[in-house]
């Protein structure tokens, strides 16, 4: 089963409706509580990092028998330094964003910390790809 979403930038007030519509149908599809909450926590922080950083972008969710994939793609100004944005507290957010409670530079490490698996492609101005598999 596939699912997509769009993600509208500069909506601070929308950031969080895909992940929320995805796990009402993961709770309709029966997936354990542990394996939402993970998902829902990883979903919704590559969520804002889409509205506030990349201008939006595309979001494709995959449910299989073992694990659910879940893509985002943005198409904004790219990770100079993945390795640097890996880092907890660094954040390159702009004064709008954290005057909004975002931007404290966790985003990255959390949807590390939360998915079995994360690989993150980014090329300066053309975007970002976030891709993140959850064992079932």
């Amino acid at each position: 089963m596939t699912f997509d979403f769009e993600v509208t930038p500069d909506d601070a007030e929308r950031a969080g409706r895909a992940s929320t519509k995805f796990k009402g149908i993961m709770k309709e599809l029966g997936v354990p509580a542990q394996i939402i909450r993970a998902i829902s926590i990883a979903m919704y922080e590559g969520e804002i990092n889409m509205v506030i950083h990349a201008n939006g972008g595309n979001i494709h969710c995959e449910i299989d028998e073992d694990k659910i994939t879940i893509i985002m793609k943005d198409q904004g100004p790219g990770i100079p330094d993945i390795d640097k944005a890996m880092q907890p507290g660094w954040s390159t957010a702009s004064d709008d964003a954290r005057e909004l409670g975002f931007g404290a530079g966790m985003g990255l490490p959390n949807i590390k910390k939360w998915s079995s698996s994360m690989t993150v492609e980014s090329e300066a101005g053309v975007g970002t790809t976030l891709s993140m598999e959850f064992t079932l």
